[in-house]
């Protein structure tokens, strides 16, 4: 039921990243009185086959337009009149253009159709952005509450030199505010962090290779945890012996527990094994007696007992915080792709299919999460979209510009030709991301 969740609200964000990108070259067509022949959620044939299994789940025709929901969950589409793309090729445009055709209005009223998707997906990654900021605020830890007990180093951590207790001082030299600023540094290169220990302050480089590690899903430094249970997994060995939400965890087999992150290592070598559990329940000190699964688990959450601290804006402030969250997304974008062309993250790590993107969301439905995620998305689709990749955007945007300043018009061929290249890319990428998910699921 969990995954299924989680498959629903990937579903539903991408639905409405596609809808509107593709709403966006729609909108811009009509601008233009360019004739939209269809307006697809989703494809109404086996993608990219543009002549095979051809039907749809609901359409309606409206003025010229057929509006439509596919049966291929893959994304959309527009039909444009007199433009190539997935759904046509330079065969069918052989005739004359007509006035109301793609191809026969100018180079930069094209430019503003092909870049319409992208424009849409950056103004609704803001309004996500935003209304999320408007809504619910930010949450976060500052440096003064991770440091009071330091810092948990994970074994990527310990092998660059970092220890449990460790206290982030400084990043790459300067001040941070909060825990969000240290998460995110890994994605620096050259990362140096400055902390205290014993005393004493200490540098210690960050290998540009550790996000790479790190995309893995390897953990590398949190805040030491104090916590309590916030839920307890139906059937499992926790809600057995008795554990309860708002329980705390105090010692494990005779070890005093303070944070969560001590419990793994107690019981990951007590597999199949039953343990004493010592909890504290509204002041009174209880025992109960779980056994540990085959994985090393006995089935609950837990709940920070960290101070965190809230922000609330107006609407003018969650709009300046907003929408320069939403733009800081390309800038990243940018340098996860600079990181993987200097070898410093395997393409495998870094790029997530659905299963993947999937995982990302809750199993229980949480809508501050979902609309984060959709605007995270939102930014991502369009620089995606943005790049000079045939079949993309981006690609017909490049031909476009060398139109502009060249004064010369690349043939209908050579953009069908492109088309089945960038194509062709596209669908070996899919196949990729889709392999890479399966492998991380399995393993």
């Amino acid at each position: 039921m969990e995954g299924l969740i989680m498959a629903a609200q990937l579903l539903l964000a991408l639905t409405i990243l596609v809808g509107l990108h593709e709403f966006g070259h729609f909108i811009f067509a009509r601008i233009f009185n360019i004739r939209v022949n269809k307006f697809y959620i989703f494809f109404d044939f086996l993608f990219p086959l543009p002549n095979v299994l051809n039907f749809a789940l609901w359409k309606r025709k409206k003025g010229d337009t057929e509006y439509g929901l596919g049966w291929f969950p893959l994304g959309g589409y527009v039909d444009i009149a007199g433009m190539i793309d997935e759904t046509k090729d330079a065969s069918q445009l052989s005739a004359t253009p007509e006035p109301w055709e793609f191809r026969a209005k100018p180079a930069w009223q094209r430019l503003l159709v092909m870049l319409g998707g992208i424009i849409v997906n950056v103004i609704l990654g803001i309004i996500i952005f935003t209304g999320v900021k408007f809504v619910w605020g930010d949450e976060d830890y500052t440096k003064a509450e991770i440091n009071k007990r330091g810092m948990f180093a994970y074994p990527l951590a310990e092998k660059i030199g970092l220890k449990t207790g460790d206290k982030v001082l400084k990043i790459n030299g300067k001040d941070y505010k909060t825990m969000s600023e240290l998460r995110g540094s890994i994605t620096n290169e050259n990362l140096l962090l400055t902390v205290a220990r014993d005393g004493s302050e200490l540098d210690i480089p960050v290998p540009n290779e550790m996000i790479d590690k790190v995309a893995q899903r390897n953990l590398f430094l949190e805040p030491m945890m104090p916590f309590a249970v916030k839920s307890v997994s139906k059937g499992m060995p926790a809600e057995k012996s008795g554990l309860r939400v708002d329980d705390k965890i105090v010692g494990i087999n005779g070890t005093p527990i303070t944070y969560y992150q001590q419990i793994q290592p107690l019981i990951k070598k007590e597999a199949n094994k039953k343990i004493e559990l010592e909890i504290e329940r509204k002041g009174t000190l209880l025992k109960i007696f779980p056994v540990v699964t085959a994985d090393s688990t006995i089935g609950f959450y837990p709940k920070s007992l960290l101070v965190s601290t809230k922000a609330k804006y107006s609407f003018p402030e969650a709009f300046k915080v907003g929408s320069l969250e939403a733009l800081s997304i390309i800038p990243q974008q940018i340098n996860g792709f600079a990181r993987i062309f200097k070898g410093h993250i395997s393409p495998k790590n870094a790029l997530t299919g659905p299963v993947g993107l999937a995982q990302m969301f809750s199993p229980k439905w949480d809508w501050e999460l979902f609309w984060s995620l959709t605007g995270l998305l939102s930014m991502a689709l369009a620089f995606m979209n943005a790049l000079p990749i045939p079949a993309l955007d981006g690609g017909h945007v490049i031909v476009l510009l060398y139109e502009m300043i060249s004064g010369r018009k690349p043939s209908e061929k050579f953009m069908e030709r492109t088309q089945q290249v960038g194509t062709f890319i596209l669908l070996a990428l899919m196949v990729y991301v889709l392999f890479n998910d399966t492998i991380k699921l399995m393993f």
